[in-house]
């Protein structure tokens, strides 16, 4: 089963609700390329196995996906409370360090013991995701002050926002690296580093996976106000950027994440680097059968903006309808794909011969109808190139000898990974290419195809581009 005719690529987030064998495999024929583990909540044993049953569904569908885990990353969590309780407005909450004893009512510990000295009085504090809303009114070594803004139900290992203040974190902790060792156990094919800050983090992170021998591309999840200050450069160090709007929801004011959004999205587009849109996509859809007319419109904006892929969280790992989200997500992505993107590709930056020819192959499928683009490649890098370009209607077929470009081409907008040999002999490698794309029905004969290579084979470079009819 190869699927083709969507070009927006879709993540699912694994959980409770998705990671069993049977629904692994109704994801991956739903149309999921690309399967998420969420590392602030999964053991490494659940993801050893999970891992291998991604696999071998997708063997037995016949599809390529891709793995990404995605670290816990720096974030600051409240500790372990005997039961929840109930804050109302004007409460006082105390945060304290481990060592420190309670001093109020209403009292939990936190995990960053250097948080007392990054915070000041009249500091912001959001707990579990904007749920509740805190203003710091006392700080000392051991512990800080908060008067409650909005009630809420305060629980154990919340998640906790400081908005706009400079946390001295490291870009990797110690749970970070433990889980890169099961990443590379498993080899994943993507990393995502939470709460990216600079390029210095990115960089961090790619020494780490080299450490450990693991080849994946990284994906930065951008998250807070210092991310964004410094995001030409985080582009320019990842692979992958993720716009993580849950989190950067809260670290700027609502009104302005649409703009931040598309300036990212843009900046992407221009750098040459694949992005994703997440966070509260279908969110609705956690409890309800439908998607909301707002989340529709949500997703065909990251669709219009040419966005490579869109990403569920809630909705699949614990929704109560993941494989109907899928379909959502695909049927939307379809609708919006069959108008006129914005094509902020028209303003990427073409540095080198290369791109240019890329670029110009991916004008001329453009121009001839139903033409298709067929890639040669290695590594992976022509065929993203080709990606990058956003061809507005031409998909992009992409044959390696490499199950693991396979893998990592999933999540590349309007690519179908295929394997496939090269052979020293350039039209036998085309005739094999066009017959596995005749054997999968996504051609026929007659076809106008743009074919692109770089790859230095025997006494042959197939570094061309050339129309060939199927």
């Amino acid at each position: 089963m190869i699927r083709s005719e969507r070009m927006t690529k879709i993540i699912a987030t694994l959980g409770p609700a998705t990671d069993s064998p049977e629904k692994l495999e109704e994801l991956i024929r739903s149309g999921v390329d690309v399967f998420r583990l969420n590392m602030s909540h999964a053991q490494h044993d659940w993801c050893i196995q999970v891992s291998k049953d991604i696999r071998e569904k997708a063997a037995v569908v016949g599809r390529h996906v891709a793995i990404l885990l995605d670290l816990q990353g720096p974030s600051i969590r409240t500790g372990d409370l005997e039961e929840p309780y109930e804050l109302k407005i004007g409460d006082e909450v105390e945060f304290r360090n481990s060592e420190a004893p309670s001093t109020t009512r209403y009292s939990t510990t936190v995990n960053y013991p250097g948080m007392m000295e990054d915070v000041k009085e009249g500091d912001t504090l959001v707990v579990d995701n904007g749920t509740i809303l805190m203003k710091i009114i006392k700080c000392s070594k051991s512990r800080i002050m908060c008067e409650v803004k909005t009630e809420g139900k305060m629980g154990s290992r919340r998640h906790i926002n400081l908005p706009g203040v400079r946390l001295n974190l490291p870009a990797l902790t110690d749970k970070d690296r433990a889980d890169i060792n099961v990443a590379a156990k498993i080899n994943v094919d993507y990393v995502a580093g939470s709460f990216v800050r600079d390029a210095a983090h990115v960089n961090e992170l790619r020494e780490a996976l080299e450490g450990k021998g693991l080849n994946a591309h990284i994906v930065s999840k951008i998250e807070d106000q210092e991310a964004i200050r410094n995001i030409r450069d985080i582009i320019e160090a990842s692979d992958v950027i993720m716009v993580a709007r849950g989190d950067l929801g809260i670290e700027v004011n609502v009104e302005e994440l649409p703009i931040i959004q598309r300036r990212i999205v843009s900046l992407c587009h221009e750098i040459g680097r694949r992005v994703i849109v997440a966070t509260h996509m279908l969110e609705s859809m956690i409890q309800n059968p439908t998607p909301t007319r707002a989340e529709v419109t949500d997703v065909s904006n990251a669709v219009f903006e040419q966005a490579d892929s869109v990403m569920l969280s809630g909705e699949t790992s614990v929704g109560a309808h993941p494989i109907r989200c899928v379909e959502s997500l695909d049927r939307i992505s379809c609708r919006m794909e069959r108008t006129t993107g914005l094509n902020l590709a028209a303003h990427a930056v073409i540095k080198s011969d290369k791109q240019k020819v890329v670029k110009a192959s991916v004008q001329l499928a453009d121009s001839i109808r139903d033409s298709k683009i067929v890639v040669f490649t290695r590594r992976g890098i022509t065929a993203i190139r080709a990606s990058l370009m956003r061809p507005e209607h031409a998909h992009i077929f992409a044959f390696t000898p490499d199950v693991r470009v396979c893998q990592k081409l999933a999540l590349a907008r309007g690519i179908t990974p295929f394997l496939g040999e090269i052979y020293e002999d350039v039209p036998k490698t085309i005739d094999a290419a066009i017959a596995q794309l005749m054997e999968a029905k996504l051609i026929e004969p007659g076809t106008p195809l743009v074919i692109i290579s770089d790859i230095l084979q025997g006494e042959y470079i197939m570094d061309s581009v050339m129309l060939h009819r199927a």
